[in-house]
Protein backbone atom coordinates (compact mmCIF):
# COMPACT_ATOMS: atom_id res chain seq x y z
CA UNK A 1 0.00 0.00 0.00
CA UNK A 2 1.26 3.45 -0.84
CA UNK A 3 0.49 6.95 0.33
CA UNK A 4 -0.22 10.03 -1.73
CA UNK A 5 3.53 10.55 -2.43
CA UNK A 6 4.08 6.93 -3.44
CA UNK A 7 5.73 5.95 -0.14
CA UNK A 8 4.87 2.52 1.18
CA UNK A 9 2.58 2.27 4.17
CA UNK A 10 3.61 -0.75 6.17
CA UNK A 11 1.49 -2.19 8.94
CA UNK A 12 -1.66 -0.58 10.34
CA UNK A 13 -2.80 2.68 8.76
CA UNK A 14 -3.16 5.42 11.36
CA UNK A 15 -5.80 8.18 11.30
CA UNK A 16 -3.61 10.78 9.61
CA UNK A 17 -2.50 8.31 6.91
CA UNK A 18 -6.11 7.34 6.22
CA UNK A 19 -7.17 11.00 6.02
CA UNK A 20 -4.40 11.72 3.51
CA UNK A 21 -5.35 8.73 1.36
CA UNK A 22 -8.98 9.63 1.44
CA UNK A 23 -8.34 13.27 0.61
CA UNK A 24 -6.22 12.28 -2.36
CA UNK A 25 -8.96 9.96 -3.65
CA UNK A 26 -11.66 12.61 -3.30
CA UNK A 27 -9.56 15.33 -4.90
CA UNK A 28 -8.75 13.30 -8.01
CA UNK A 29 -11.15 14.40 -10.74
CA UNK A 30 -11.81 12.14 -13.74
CA UNK A 31 -10.10 13.36 -16.90
CA UNK A 32 -13.12 13.87 -19.15
CA UNK A 33 -12.89 17.46 -20.23
CA UNK A 34 -9.28 18.54 -20.53
CA UNK A 35 -9.20 22.19 -19.55
CA UNK A 36 -12.96 22.50 -19.13
CA UNK A 37 -13.90 21.45 -15.57
CA UNK A 38 -17.56 22.36 -16.17
CA UNK A 39 -17.84 19.30 -18.44
CA UNK A 40 -17.33 17.16 -15.34
CA UNK A 41 -20.96 17.90 -14.41
CA UNK A 42 -23.67 15.40 -15.16
CA UNK A 43 -27.00 16.75 -16.33
CA UNK A 44 -28.73 16.82 -12.95
CA UNK A 45 -25.67 18.32 -11.26
CA UNK A 46 -25.65 21.14 -13.81
CA UNK A 47 -29.39 21.69 -13.30
CA UNK A 48 -28.82 22.14 -9.58
CA UNK A 49 -26.41 24.98 -10.34
CA UNK A 50 -28.97 26.52 -12.68
CA UNK A 51 -31.64 26.31 -9.98
CA UNK A 52 -29.53 27.96 -7.30
CA UNK A 53 -28.58 30.74 -9.71
CA UNK A 54 -32.24 31.51 -10.42
CA UNK A 55 -33.89 30.98 -7.01
CA UNK A 56 -33.11 32.02 -3.47
CA UNK A 57 -34.54 28.85 -1.94
CA UNK A 58 -34.23 25.43 -3.58
CA UNK A 59 -35.61 22.17 -2.16
CA UNK A 60 -34.14 18.95 -3.58
CA UNK A 61 -35.46 15.39 -3.23
CA UNK A 62 -32.75 12.98 -4.29
CA UNK A 63 -31.66 9.39 -4.50
CA UNK A 64 -28.84 8.27 -2.26
CA UNK A 65 -25.22 8.33 -3.52
CA UNK A 66 -25.78 9.86 -6.94
CA UNK A 67 -23.20 12.61 -6.50
CA UNK A 68 -25.60 15.51 -6.00
CA UNK A 69 -23.37 16.96 -3.28
CA UNK A 70 -20.46 16.79 -5.73
CA UNK A 71 -22.22 19.30 -7.96
CA UNK A 72 -23.25 21.47 -5.02
CA UNK A 73 -19.62 21.63 -3.85
CA UNK A 74 -18.65 23.05 -7.24
CA UNK A 75 -21.36 25.68 -6.85
CA UNK A 76 -20.10 26.47 -3.34
CA UNK A 77 -16.57 27.06 -4.62
CA UNK A 78 -17.75 29.23 -7.49
CA UNK A 79 -19.82 31.28 -5.05
CA UNK A 80 -17.19 31.74 -2.34
CA UNK A 81 -14.33 32.38 -4.75
CA UNK A 82 -16.21 35.16 -6.58
CA UNK A 83 -16.01 38.83 -5.71
CA UNK A 84 -18.99 40.52 -4.09
CA UNK A 85 -19.69 42.33 -7.38
CA UNK A 86 -20.07 38.90 -9.02
CA UNK A 87 -22.58 37.77 -6.34
CA UNK A 88 -19.90 36.14 -4.24
CA UNK A 89 -20.73 35.31 -0.62
CA UNK A 90 -19.87 32.98 2.24
CA UNK A 91 -21.15 29.41 1.99
CA UNK A 92 -22.27 27.62 5.15
CA UNK A 93 -22.71 23.86 4.72
CA UNK A 94 -24.52 21.93 7.47
CA UNK A 95 -24.38 18.13 7.54
CA UNK A 96 -25.61 15.88 10.32
CA UNK A 97 -22.28 14.23 11.12
CA UNK A 98 -18.58 15.00 11.11
CA UNK A 99 -17.73 12.70 8.20
CA UNK A 100 -20.19 14.48 5.87
CA UNK A 101 -18.67 17.86 6.61
CA UNK A 102 -15.12 16.65 6.11
CA UNK A 103 -16.06 15.04 2.79
CA UNK A 104 -17.75 18.23 1.62
CA UNK A 105 -14.65 20.33 2.34
CA UNK A 106 -12.45 17.77 0.59
CA UNK A 107 -14.68 17.92 -2.48
CA UNK A 108 -14.66 21.72 -2.41
CA UNK A 109 -10.85 21.63 -2.32
CA UNK A 110 -10.88 19.39 -5.40
CA UNK A 111 -13.10 21.81 -7.27
CA UNK A 112 -11.01 24.80 -6.20
CA UNK A 113 -8.00 23.06 -7.72
CA UNK A 114 -9.91 22.23 -10.91
CA UNK A 115 -11.15 25.79 -11.29
CA UNK A 116 -7.65 27.11 -10.49
CA UNK A 117 -8.91 29.20 -7.59
CA UNK A 118 -6.36 30.15 -4.95
CA UNK A 119 -7.43 28.97 -1.53
CA UNK A 120 -5.67 31.06 1.12
CA UNK A 121 -6.31 28.58 3.90
CA UNK A 122 -7.80 25.12 4.38
CA UNK A 123 -8.20 23.84 7.88
CA UNK A 124 -10.23 23.06 10.97
CA UNK A 125 -11.62 25.38 13.63
CA UNK A 126 -14.34 25.51 16.27
CA UNK A 127 -17.66 27.19 15.51
CA UNK A 128 -19.46 28.57 18.58
CA UNK A 129 -23.16 27.74 18.53
CA UNK A 130 -25.74 30.02 20.15
CA UNK A 131 -29.18 29.49 21.59
CA UNK A 132 -32.28 31.51 20.74
CA UNK A 133 -31.24 34.28 23.16
CA UNK A 134 -27.79 34.58 21.60
CA UNK A 135 -25.98 32.92 24.49
CA UNK A 136 -23.04 30.68 23.58
CA UNK A 137 -23.90 27.03 24.13
CA UNK A 138 -21.23 24.76 22.66
CA UNK A 139 -18.24 24.57 20.36
CA UNK A 140 -18.79 22.65 17.13
CA UNK A 141 -15.87 21.26 15.18
CA UNK A 142 -15.94 22.76 11.68
CA UNK A 143 -13.88 22.85 8.49
CA UNK A 144 -13.16 25.90 6.38
CA UNK A 145 -11.67 27.00 3.08
CA UNK A 146 -10.84 30.68 2.76
CA UNK A 147 -10.52 32.26 -0.69
CA UNK A 148 -8.69 35.32 -1.95
CA UNK A 149 -12.11 36.88 -2.59
CA UNK A 150 -12.48 37.33 1.16
CA UNK A 151 -15.29 34.75 1.35
CA UNK A 152 -15.14 31.23 2.73
CA UNK A 153 -16.80 27.83 2.69
CA UNK A 154 -17.56 26.64 6.20
CA UNK A 155 -18.76 23.08 6.88
CA UNK A 156 -20.40 22.28 10.22
CA UNK A 157 -21.12 18.89 11.68
CA UNK A 158 -24.06 19.86 13.87
CA UNK A 159 -27.27 21.86 13.77
CA UNK A 160 -26.87 25.44 14.96
CA UNK A 161 -30.22 26.86 15.98
CA UNK A 162 -29.10 30.43 15.44
CA UNK A 163 -26.53 31.64 12.93
CA UNK A 164 -26.09 35.13 14.31
CA UNK A 165 -23.54 37.33 12.65
CA UNK A 166 -23.39 35.18 9.51
CA UNK A 167 -24.60 35.93 5.99
CA UNK A 168 -24.44 34.03 2.71
CA UNK A 169 -25.62 30.76 1.25
CA UNK A 170 -26.80 27.99 3.61
CA UNK A 171 -26.76 24.37 2.40
CA UNK A 172 -28.63 21.91 4.62
CA UNK A 173 -27.58 18.44 3.46
CA UNK A 174 -29.58 15.28 4.27
CA UNK A 175 -32.15 17.56 5.88
CA UNK A 176 -34.51 14.68 6.73
CA UNK A 177 -31.96 13.41 9.26
CA UNK A 178 -31.48 16.63 11.23
CA UNK A 179 -33.08 16.61 14.67
CA UNK A 180 -34.36 20.19 14.55
CA UNK A 181 -34.96 20.92 10.87
CA UNK A 182 -37.75 23.43 11.53
CA UNK A 183 -35.57 25.51 13.85
CA UNK A 184 -32.63 25.26 11.48
CA UNK A 185 -34.76 26.48 8.58
CA UNK A 186 -35.93 29.48 10.58
CA UNK A 187 -32.34 30.51 11.16
CA UNK A 188 -31.30 29.84 7.57
CA UNK A 189 -34.21 31.71 5.98
CA UNK A 190 -33.20 34.86 7.83
CA UNK A 191 -30.25 35.01 5.40
CA UNK A 192 -32.66 35.83 2.56
CA UNK A 193 -33.26 39.37 3.81
CA UNK A 194 -29.81 40.49 2.66
CA UNK A 195 -29.62 38.52 -0.54
CA UNK A 196 -28.55 35.15 0.83
CA UNK A 197 -29.63 31.78 -0.47
CA UNK A 198 -30.81 28.49 1.02
CA UNK A 199 -30.67 24.94 -0.34
CA UNK A 200 -32.41 22.07 1.44
CA UNK A 201 -31.41 18.70 -0.01
CA UNK A 202 -32.05 15.18 1.22
CA UNK A 203 -33.12 11.63 0.68
CA UNK A 204 -36.38 10.78 2.41
CA UNK A 205 -36.99 9.43 5.90
CA UNK A 206 -40.74 8.81 6.05
CA UNK A 207 -43.92 10.62 5.07
CA UNK A 208 -44.28 12.44 8.39
CA UNK A 209 -40.71 13.72 8.38
CA UNK A 210 -40.45 17.54 8.30
CA UNK A 211 -38.45 17.32 5.08
CA UNK A 212 -41.24 15.47 3.26
CA UNK A 213 -43.82 17.89 4.65
CA UNK A 214 -41.67 20.75 3.35
CA UNK A 215 -41.55 19.13 -0.10
CA UNK A 216 -45.32 18.69 -0.12
CA UNK A 217 -45.88 22.35 0.81
CA UNK A 218 -43.53 23.49 -1.95
CA UNK A 219 -45.18 21.26 -4.57
CA UNK A 220 -48.60 22.46 -3.40
CA UNK A 221 -47.57 26.05 -3.99
CA UNK A 222 -47.86 27.00 -0.32
CA UNK A 223 -44.22 28.10 -0.24
CA UNK A 224 -42.57 30.15 -3.03
CA UNK A 225 -39.53 27.90 -3.34
CA UNK A 226 -38.06 26.03 -6.29
CA UNK A 227 -38.23 22.23 -6.23
CA UNK A 228 -36.36 19.49 -8.08
CA UNK A 229 -36.56 15.71 -7.77
CA UNK A 230 -33.68 13.46 -8.85
CA UNK A 231 -34.31 9.75 -8.43
CA UNK A 232 -31.99 6.88 -9.29
CA UNK A 233 -33.35 6.32 -12.79
CA UNK A 234 -33.14 10.03 -13.62
CA UNK A 235 -29.49 9.99 -12.55
CA UNK A 236 -28.84 6.94 -14.75
CA UNK A 237 -30.48 8.69 -17.70
CA UNK A 238 -28.10 11.60 -17.16
CA UNK A 239 -25.03 9.38 -17.24
CA UNK A 240 -24.38 8.28 -13.65
CA UNK A 241 -23.28 4.77 -14.56
CA UNK A 242 -21.23 6.05 -17.51
CA UNK A 243 -19.34 8.28 -15.11
CA UNK A 244 -18.80 5.40 -12.67
CA UNK A 245 -17.38 3.31 -15.51
CA UNK A 246 -15.10 6.18 -16.51
CA UNK A 247 -13.76 6.64 -12.99
CA UNK A 248 -13.24 2.90 -12.57
CA UNK A 249 -11.66 2.45 -16.00
CA UNK A 250 -14.42 0.20 -17.33
CA UNK A 251 -16.25 0.17 -20.65
CA UNK A 252 -19.89 1.23 -20.54
CA UNK A 253 -22.56 -0.99 -22.07
CA UNK A 254 -26.35 -0.82 -21.91
CA UNK A 255 -26.46 -4.40 -20.63
CA UNK A 256 -23.88 -3.60 -17.97
CA UNK A 257 -25.90 -0.60 -16.82
CA UNK A 258 -29.10 -2.63 -16.60
CA UNK A 259 -27.37 -5.34 -14.57
CA UNK A 260 -25.76 -2.75 -12.28
CA UNK A 261 -29.11 -1.04 -11.72
CA UNK A 262 -30.76 -4.35 -10.80
CA UNK A 263 -27.92 -5.14 -8.40
CA UNK A 264 -28.20 -1.79 -6.62
CA UNK A 265 -31.99 -2.01 -6.34
CA UNK A 266 -31.70 -5.55 -4.98
CA UNK A 267 -29.08 -4.42 -2.49
CA UNK A 268 -31.47 -1.87 -0.98
CA UNK A 269 -34.37 -4.35 -0.99
CA UNK A 270 -37.53 -2.96 0.59
CA UNK A 271 -35.77 0.35 1.22
CA UNK A 272 -35.14 0.96 -2.50
CA UNK A 273 -38.29 3.01 -2.97
CA UNK A 274 -37.26 5.51 -0.35
CA UNK A 275 -33.48 5.39 -0.71
CA UNK A 276 -33.32 5.38 -4.52
CA UNK A 277 -36.64 6.56 -5.90
CA UNK A 278 -37.60 9.42 -3.56
CA UNK A 279 -40.74 7.70 -2.25
CA UNK A 280 -41.09 8.21 1.53
CA UNK A 281 -42.08 5.09 3.42
CA UNK A 282 -45.14 4.44 5.57
CA UNK A 283 -47.38 5.55 2.73
CA UNK A 284 -51.03 4.64 2.59
CA UNK A 285 -54.47 5.54 3.84
CA UNK A 286 -57.11 8.10 2.93
CA UNK A 287 -55.69 11.22 1.30
CA UNK A 288 -58.73 13.53 1.32
CA UNK A 289 -60.64 12.98 4.55
CA UNK A 290 -64.42 13.26 4.82
CA UNK A 291 -64.06 16.33 7.03
CA UNK A 292 -61.76 18.06 4.57
CA UNK A 293 -64.21 17.44 1.71
CA UNK A 294 -67.33 18.39 3.66
CA UNK A 295 -65.77 21.71 4.61
CA UNK A 296 -65.80 22.59 0.88
CA UNK A 297 -69.34 21.40 0.10
CA UNK A 298 -71.85 23.81 -1.46
CA UNK A 299 -75.57 23.00 -1.66
CA UNK A 300 -76.32 24.66 -5.00
CA UNK A 301 -74.06 22.60 -7.29
CA UNK A 302 -76.07 20.33 -9.63
CA UNK A 303 -74.91 16.84 -10.56
CA UNK A 304 -76.60 15.75 -13.80
CA UNK A 305 -76.38 12.09 -14.80
CA UNK A 306 -77.46 10.26 -17.93
CA UNK A 307 -77.17 6.61 -18.79
CA UNK A 308 -77.84 5.48 -22.33
CA UNK A 309 -80.51 2.80 -22.42
CA UNK A 310 -79.82 -0.71 -23.66
CA UNK A 311 -79.63 -0.81 -27.44
CA UNK A 312 -79.06 2.93 -27.78
CA UNK A 313 -75.71 2.43 -29.53
CA UNK A 314 -77.46 0.41 -32.29
CA UNK A 315 -80.17 2.97 -33.02
CA UNK A 316 -80.02 5.06 -36.14
CA UNK A 317 -77.70 8.05 -36.12
CA UNK A 318 -80.51 10.58 -36.51
CA UNK A 319 -82.39 9.13 -33.55
CA UNK A 320 -79.30 9.15 -31.34
CA UNK A 321 -78.42 12.74 -32.23
CA UNK A 322 -81.98 14.00 -31.64
CA UNK A 323 -82.31 12.23 -28.29
CA UNK A 324 -79.00 13.64 -27.03
CA UNK A 325 -79.82 17.13 -28.33
CA UNK A 326 -83.13 17.09 -26.45
CA UNK A 327 -81.43 15.86 -23.28
CA UNK A 328 -78.77 18.59 -23.50
CA UNK A 329 -81.44 21.28 -23.84
CA UNK A 330 -83.56 19.97 -21.00
CA UNK A 331 -80.96 18.70 -18.51
CA UNK A 332 -77.85 20.73 -19.22
CA UNK A 333 -79.37 23.98 -20.42
CA UNK A 334 -80.26 25.13 -16.87
CA UNK A 335 -76.75 24.23 -15.64
CA UNK A 336 -75.04 26.38 -18.27
CA UNK A 337 -77.58 29.19 -17.80
CA UNK A 338 -76.69 29.63 -14.13
CA UNK A 339 -72.96 30.14 -14.77
CA UNK A 340 -71.49 33.60 -14.19
CA UNK A 341 -71.02 35.24 -17.60
CA UNK A 342 -68.21 37.45 -16.27
CA UNK A 343 -65.94 34.69 -14.93
CA UNK A 344 -63.53 32.43 -16.79
CA UNK A 345 -64.60 28.81 -17.14
CA UNK A 346 -62.31 25.80 -16.80
CA UNK A 347 -63.32 22.24 -17.55
CA UNK A 348 -61.98 18.83 -16.56
CA UNK A 349 -63.10 15.65 -18.33
CA UNK A 350 -62.41 12.04 -17.37
CA UNK A 351 -63.30 9.61 -20.13
CA UNK A 352 -64.91 6.17 -19.97
CA UNK A 353 -66.96 4.13 -22.40
CA UNK A 354 -68.15 1.00 -20.60
CA UNK A 355 -68.39 0.24 -16.89
CA UNK A 356 -66.93 3.49 -15.56
CA UNK A 357 -68.37 6.96 -16.08
CA UNK A 358 -67.33 9.89 -18.21
CA UNK A 359 -67.41 12.94 -15.96
CA UNK A 360 -67.32 16.59 -17.07
CA UNK A 361 -66.50 19.04 -14.26
CA UNK A 362 -67.36 22.73 -14.77
CA UNK A 363 -65.30 25.20 -12.74
CA UNK A 364 -65.13 28.98 -12.60
CA UNK A 365 -62.56 31.15 -10.83
CA UNK A 366 -64.17 33.79 -8.64
CA UNK A 367 -62.70 37.26 -8.24
CA UNK A 368 -61.16 36.26 -4.90
CA UNK A 369 -59.44 33.28 -6.55
CA UNK A 370 -61.77 30.61 -5.21
CA UNK A 371 -62.47 27.71 -7.57
CA UNK A 372 -66.27 27.51 -7.73
CA UNK A 373 -67.77 24.33 -9.16
CA UNK A 374 -70.82 25.15 -11.29
CA UNK A 375 -71.89 21.67 -12.23
CA UNK A 376 -70.88 18.03 -12.68
CA UNK A 377 -72.07 15.93 -15.65
CA UNK A 378 -71.89 12.12 -15.48
CA UNK A 379 -72.37 9.87 -18.51
CA UNK A 380 -72.73 6.08 -18.52
CA UNK A 381 -72.60 3.74 -21.55
CA UNK A 382 -72.77 6.67 -23.98
CA UNK A 383 -71.35 5.99 -27.49
CA UNK A 384 -68.23 7.86 -28.57
CA UNK A 385 -69.99 10.15 -31.06
CA UNK A 386 -72.66 11.16 -28.55
CA UNK A 387 -70.01 11.86 -25.96
CA UNK A 388 -68.45 14.21 -28.47
CA UNK A 389 -71.86 15.77 -29.16
CA UNK A 390 -72.48 16.40 -25.46
CA UNK A 391 -68.98 17.72 -24.76
CA UNK A 392 -69.03 20.12 -27.69
CA UNK A 393 -72.55 21.30 -26.79
CA UNK A 394 -71.29 22.16 -23.32
CA UNK A 395 -68.02 23.79 -24.35
CA UNK A 396 -69.72 26.01 -26.94
CA UNK A 397 -71.97 27.39 -24.20
CA UNK A 398 -69.44 27.87 -21.39
CA UNK A 399 -68.97 31.60 -20.68
CA UNK A 400 -65.40 32.81 -21.21
CA UNK A 401 -64.13 29.28 -21.83
CA UNK A 402 -60.40 29.35 -21.09
CA UNK A 403 -58.78 25.93 -20.61
CA UNK A 404 -60.03 22.35 -20.83
CA UNK A 405 -57.94 19.47 -19.49
CA UNK A 406 -59.06 16.10 -20.83
CA UNK A 407 -58.10 12.54 -19.98
CA UNK A 408 -56.17 11.41 -23.06
CA UNK A 409 -55.31 7.99 -21.65
CA UNK A 410 -56.40 5.08 -23.82
CA UNK A 411 -59.63 5.69 -25.78
CA UNK A 412 -59.93 9.13 -24.21
CA UNK A 413 -57.23 10.23 -26.61
CA UNK A 414 -59.75 10.27 -29.47
CA UNK A 415 -62.12 12.71 -27.80
CA UNK A 416 -59.25 14.92 -26.64
CA UNK A 417 -57.86 14.99 -30.19
CA UNK A 418 -61.09 16.00 -31.94
CA UNK A 419 -61.75 18.62 -29.25
CA UNK A 420 -58.28 20.05 -29.78
CA UNK A 421 -58.86 20.20 -33.53
CA UNK A 422 -62.15 22.05 -33.05
CA UNK A 423 -61.32 24.42 -30.18
CA UNK A 424 -57.58 24.81 -30.62
CA UNK A 425 -54.46 23.72 -28.76
CA UNK A 426 -54.53 26.89 -26.65
CA UNK A 427 -57.78 25.71 -25.05
CA UNK A 428 -57.73 21.91 -25.11
CA UNK A 429 -54.97 19.90 -23.46
CA UNK A 430 -54.92 16.12 -23.49
CA UNK A 431 -53.40 14.72 -20.30
CA UNK A 432 -51.72 11.33 -19.96
CA UNK A 433 -52.56 10.30 -16.41
CA UNK A 434 -49.20 9.02 -15.16
CA UNK A 435 -47.67 8.65 -11.72
CA UNK A 436 -45.33 11.54 -12.47
CA UNK A 437 -48.29 13.74 -13.43
CA UNK A 438 -50.20 12.85 -10.25
CA UNK A 439 -47.09 13.57 -8.17
CA UNK A 440 -46.87 17.09 -9.58
CA UNK A 441 -50.59 17.94 -9.55
CA UNK A 442 -52.18 16.37 -6.47
CA UNK A 443 -50.38 18.43 -3.77
CA UNK A 444 -51.84 21.76 -5.01
CA UNK A 445 -55.25 20.07 -5.34
CA UNK A 446 -55.19 18.96 -1.72
CA UNK A 447 -53.98 22.40 -0.65
CA UNK A 448 -57.14 23.86 -2.22
CA UNK A 449 -59.26 21.70 0.10
CA UNK A 450 -57.13 22.56 3.10
CA UNK A 451 -57.52 26.29 2.32
CA UNK A 452 -61.23 25.92 1.44
CA UNK A 453 -60.40 27.43 -1.93
CA UNK A 454 -62.62 25.06 -3.94
CA UNK A 455 -66.29 24.04 -3.76
CA UNK A 456 -67.72 20.58 -4.45
CA UNK A 457 -71.32 19.25 -4.69
CA UNK A 458 -73.24 17.84 -1.78
CA UNK A 459 -73.42 14.52 -3.55
CA UNK A 460 -72.49 11.24 -1.92
CA UNK A 461 -71.20 9.67 -5.13
CA UNK A 462 -68.91 12.58 -5.96
CA UNK A 463 -67.62 12.74 -2.40
CA UNK A 464 -66.97 8.99 -2.40
CA UNK A 465 -64.89 9.43 -5.54
CA UNK A 466 -62.86 12.19 -3.89
CA UNK A 467 -62.23 9.96 -0.88
CA UNK A 468 -60.95 7.32 -3.30
CA UNK A 469 -57.55 9.03 -3.57
CA UNK A 470 -54.91 6.90 -1.84
CA UNK A 471 -51.23 7.51 -1.25
CA UNK A 472 -49.41 4.77 -3.15
CA UNK A 473 -45.63 4.74 -3.15
CA UNK A 474 -45.66 8.31 -1.92
CA UNK A 475 -47.99 9.63 -4.66
CA UNK A 476 -51.71 10.35 -4.24
CA UNK A 477 -53.85 8.81 -6.99
CA UNK A 478 -56.90 6.65 -7.61
CA UNK A 479 -55.81 2.98 -7.34
CA UNK A 480 -56.34 0.92 -10.49
CA UNK A 481 -58.41 -1.63 -8.56
CA UNK A 482 -60.55 0.98 -6.77
CA UNK A 483 -64.24 0.18 -7.13
CA UNK A 484 -67.20 1.34 -5.06
CA UNK A 485 -70.94 1.01 -5.62
CA UNK A 486 -72.75 4.30 -6.12
CA UNK A 487 -76.18 5.23 -4.85
CA UNK A 488 -77.59 4.31 -8.28
CA UNK A 489 -76.26 0.78 -7.98
CA UNK A 490 -73.52 1.31 -10.57
CA UNK A 491 -69.87 0.75 -9.79
CA UNK A 492 -67.62 3.80 -9.67
CA UNK A 493 -63.88 4.21 -10.21
CA UNK A 494 -63.20 7.65 -8.80
CA UNK A 495 -64.06 9.28 -12.13
CA UNK A 496 -65.51 12.45 -10.60
CA UNK A 497 -62.36 12.89 -8.52
CA UNK A 498 -60.13 12.72 -11.60
CA UNK A 499 -62.39 15.16 -13.48
CA UNK A 500 -62.24 17.57 -10.52
CA UNK A 501 -58.45 17.30 -10.43
CA UNK A 502 -58.23 17.95 -14.18
CA UNK A 503 -60.50 21.00 -13.89
CA UNK A 504 -58.45 22.36 -11.03
CA UNK A 505 -55.22 21.82 -12.99
CA UNK A 506 -56.77 23.64 -15.94
CA UNK A 507 -57.57 26.60 -13.69
CA UNK A 508 -53.97 26.72 -12.46
CA UNK A 509 -52.58 26.48 -16.00
CA UNK A 510 -53.79 29.99 -16.76
CA UNK A 511 -55.80 31.59 -19.48
CA UNK A 512 -55.74 30.24 -22.99
CA UNK A 513 -57.84 31.69 -25.80
CA UNK A 514 -61.06 32.85 -24.12
CA UNK A 515 -64.15 31.87 -26.11
CA UNK A 516 -66.85 34.34 -25.18
CA UNK A 517 -68.03 36.95 -27.65
CA UNK A 518 -70.41 35.84 -30.41
CA UNK A 519 -72.18 38.17 -32.82
CA UNK A 520 -75.94 38.05 -33.38
CA UNK A 521 -75.31 36.52 -36.80
CA UNK A 522 -73.02 33.88 -35.28
CA UNK A 523 -75.57 33.02 -32.63
CA UNK A 524 -78.17 32.67 -35.38
CA UNK A 525 -75.92 30.24 -37.25
CA UNK A 526 -75.42 28.19 -34.08
CA UNK A 527 -79.17 28.04 -33.44
CA UNK A 528 -79.70 26.96 -37.02
CA UNK A 529 -76.96 24.34 -36.59
CA UNK A 530 -78.73 22.97 -33.53
CA UNK A 531 -82.00 22.72 -35.45
CA UNK A 532 -80.25 21.08 -38.40
CA UNK A 533 -78.64 18.51 -36.13
CA UNK A 534 -81.97 17.67 -34.50
CA UNK A 535 -83.64 17.30 -37.89
CA UNK A 536 -80.98 15.56 -39.97
CA UNK A 537 -78.50 14.13 -37.51
CA UNK A 538 -74.75 14.53 -37.28
CA UNK A 539 -72.58 13.35 -40.16
CA UNK A 540 -69.10 12.46 -38.95
CA UNK A 541 -66.29 14.22 -40.75
CA UNK A 542 -68.35 17.09 -42.23
CA UNK A 543 -67.09 19.70 -39.78
CA UNK A 544 -70.41 20.46 -38.00
CA UNK A 545 -68.64 20.19 -34.67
Amino acid sequence: MTGGDGAALDGAVNASDWAALRREAVQTLPDVAGDDPSALMLGYQARLLEMTAAHQVVVVEKSRRIGATWGIAADAVLTAASARSARGMDVLYIGYNLEMTREFIDTCAAWAKAFVFAAMEVGEFFFVDQDKRGAETQEIKAFRIRFASGFEVVALSSRPRSLRGRQGWVIIDEAAFHDELDELLKAALAFLMWGGRVMVISTHDGVENPFNLLCEDVKAGKLPYAHIRIDFDAALDDGLYRRICLVQGQDWTAAGQAAWRDKIVAFYGDSAREELFCIPRRSGGVWLSRGLIEACVADDIPVVSWRAHDGFVDEGENARVREVADWCDEALGPVLARMDRHLQTFVGEDFARNGDKTVIWLLQVARDGQRVTRGVIELSDVPYEQQRQILFWVLRRCPRLSRVFMDATGNGGYLAEVARQSFGAAVIEGVALSVRWYDAQTPPFKAAFEDRAITVPRDENVQSDLRGFKVIDGVARIPKDYRIQGTDGQMRHGDAAIAALLAYCASRAGQGVVYDYRSVRQRGREDQLDRTIQMTGFRAGRGLW
